[in-house]
């Protein structure tokens, strides 16, 4: 613990918390060590101490860093009860189609809507117009060959949604995937082998 951090005032503390309480999405260390007049490294420190503190009192929440930043969010052991409370009529759910489309953005960006028309088969003009609005993916750069498509990728809304600090923690797309010898067993179980004219009827 540095020299800082045993003289911190606890008011300073209380202000901590105070401000990521009412945040509306993950601040920066660097703004919270602004606006408590402490380094970052104070911040960063203050804030490990007190997620662990909270963790080993057993609370409904946690203090985490993601999307660059610190916010105080539900415990993942009590998702089903948050679940439950956010499903219940609270907001509009994403459909399958736009996940499915979020999907292919964030493991494949920065991608044009031609090459994710492309993957999914089907144009995705409207379903990216709603994850925009929710601001899960936006315009990041434009291609370099003819026509300079506008190239799409997530944004730190879609991280903070998520619950990680980058994409580099999204779990690898080979999880999702099965293995040769599983996709063969499900094609010989879902043939369908024409009658043989030639059989004797059962």
């Amino acid at each position: 613990m540095s020299k800082e951090e045993t003289n911190l005032d606890p008011e300073v503390v209380r202000a901590l918390e105070a401000i990521l309480l009412v945040a509306m999405e993950p601040v920066a260390p660097a703004l919270l060590a602004q606006l408590l007049e402490i380094s970052q490294a104070t911040v960063e420190a203050l804030c490990e101490r007190l997620a662990a503190t909270y963790e080993a009192a057993g609370h409904g929440f946690q203090l985490v860093k993601v999307a660059g930043g610190f916010r105080f969010q539900s415990h993942p052991e009590l998702a089903a009860y948050v679940e439950r409370f956010v499903l219940d009529g609270q907001q509009a759910r994403v459909s399958s189609a736009a996940l499915e489309t979020l999907a292919i953005i964030a493991y494949k960006q920065p991608l044009s809507r031609s090459q994710i028309a492309a993957i999914r088969g089907v144009d995705p003009e409207s379903v990216m117009r709603t994850l925009q609005a929710r601001g899960y993916i936006t315009e990041v750069q434009r291609d370099d060959g003819p026509g300079q498509a506008v190239l799409f990728g997530t944004t730190p809304l879609f991280l903070e949604r998520l619950g990680i600090a980058s994409l580099d923690d999204l779990p690898s797309i080979a999880d999702f995937i099965p293995d040769a010898s599983v996709v063969e067993t499900l094609e010989r179980g879902l043939r369908v082998v024409p009658d043989d004219p030639t059989s004797p009827e059962q």
